[in-house]
């Protein structure tokens, strides 16, 4: 049962460390575009 516990942790910690190195190897940039939308002012009136 502690081998299985064991190996459920060195798991974990894989999976972290390759989720910390993806956040900062990885290209996560966000697309960026400009976006022009019009505006009405005062509709109700």
């Amino acid at each position: 049962m502690v081998r299985i516990l064991k190996f459920l942790l060195l798991l974990a910690l894989i999976a972290f460390v390759g989720l910390v190195g993806y956040a900062y190897l990885g290209n996560l940039k966000p697309q960026q575009s400009d976006v022009t939308v019009p505006v009405e002012l005062n509709v109700g009136n």
